[in-house]
């Protein structure tokens, strides 16, 4: 089994006794409320999605990964992972604060090492290339409270959803399904023809193939994570081999920063267990930001040793009336009036006029159940 980041699977989740002790302990602590965001965080950092992190970036890390892609240490890291406050509510380093969600539930206790600005103009144009505040990873960055905590933190056991299995549940998995080599993939979409044509050319290389949706916070004109699950549950019924594929969801937010994001999912899926990664055409990109295949370039920066895990790159696939099958440009030579390649906006209105999109763009199991979710929204 591949090694997670870092060499080792951290757990920050609470065994009884400990919870029962950071229970008690949080009634004499500072209280700090976190976003739906730093929850998905705190969530992936508890269970080991994040490792090595064991908590919320101190400074020097955080500095180092919006300037560099690398933790303190020289790992690779691309994402900052924080903890914002209000200036008035920050903690002193050196004491604990309990960590509370937006209903006044304990989530957990961080040890408070490090309390500093938020250079958010910085962290956008390194992080997300842009400073624009149409970009919604920026809008997001931009919302954010004004000083940073970071520090160790100990996470209080939630309840188990069976359809997100932990970094630790997945390797489990993995091994008991045999499989050795292992590709991930990243969507915060319905799986359409195209994706299943790189899925499954990945399968032709591999042993199995972990299909790995965001179900985290996202724009609020993304399709809804539950009408997703029974689009990607309705294809693997119907078109997938079911001995090769494993669903589990990642409660992670989005953040829509196109290559750096994509060096970040990768990391995160060698430490479910994934040996190999696919990256498409613009991988977690939004609008125009980002180049079409720069995610694929930024790979190019680190050593193979480094990032520990494969990149699979693929070009924009699509279906060729002339080839009568998927392709790309590498394996079709016709011309792109014979390509079968939908816009999302284009999908999306014909969705909402009741339209199924072509059977070479969208399997029309799939495309019905768009179809239903689209006007049940529309009628609430």
């Amino acid at each position: 089994m591949i090694a997670p980041h870092g060499g080792k699977l951290v757990n920050r989740t609470a065994n009884p006794q400990v919870e029962r002790e950071l229970r008690e302990e949080a009634k004499g602590l500072r209280k700090l409320t976190l976003t739906g965001r730093e929850l998905n965080d705190l969530a992936l950092i508890a269970n080991g999605a994040f490792s090595p992190l064991t908590g919320f970036m101190s400074r020097k890390d955080y500095d180092n990964v919006v300037t560099s892609m690398r933790l303190a240490n020289g790992l690779p890291w691309s994402i900052p992972v924080v903890l914002a406050v209000d200036r008035e509510e920050a903690p002193s380093a050196g004491i604990r604060a309990a960590l509370y969600d937006g209903e006044g539930e304990l989530r957990g206790v961080i040890e408070v090492e490090d309390v500093f600005e938020h250079d958010k103009q910085r962290e956008a144009q390194n992080v997300y290339r842009t400073e624009d505040e149409k970009h919604p990873g920026v809008a997001a960055l931009y919302e954010r409270k004004d000083v940073l905590v970071g520090g160790s933190v100990w996470v209080l056991p939630t309840v188990h959803d069976p359809a997100s299995l932990s970094p630790m549940e997945t390797r489990a998995e993995f091994e008991r399904r045999g499989w050795k080599t292992i590709v991930g993939f990243q969507t915060r979409n319905p799986v359409h023809r195209a994706h299943e044509y790189i899925q499954k050319c990945s399968l032709e290389i591999v042993d199995g193939l972990l299909l790995h949706p965001l179900v985290g916070e996202t724009k609020s004109d993304d399709i809804p994570a539950e009408v997703r699950m029974r689009c990607y549950r309705t294809l693997l019924d119907n078109y997938y081999p079911a001995d090769r594929v494993l669903l589990s969801t990642l409660p992670a937010a989005m953040r829509y920063a196109g290559p750096r994001e994509a060096i970040f999912h990768a990391m995160i899926r060698k430490n479910y267990g994934c040996t190999h990664f696919i990256v498409g055409r613009d991988h977690a990109g939004v609008g125009s930001y980002y180049g079409t295949y720069d995610a694929q370039k930024l790979f190019e920066e680190f050593t193979p040793e480094e990032l520990g895990i494969t990149p699979l790159k693929y070009e924009n696939s699509f279906y060729c009336r002339r080839c009568l099958a998927m392709g790309t440009k590498k394996t079709c030579s016709h011309d792109v009036a014979n390509h079968v390649s939908l816009s999302g906006t284009a999908v999306r209105e014909m969705l909402r006029a009741g339209e199924l999109p072509p059977p070479e763009f969208s399997r029309p199991e799939v495309a019905q159940i768009l179809i239903e979710a689209s006007r049940e929204a529309a009628s609430a």
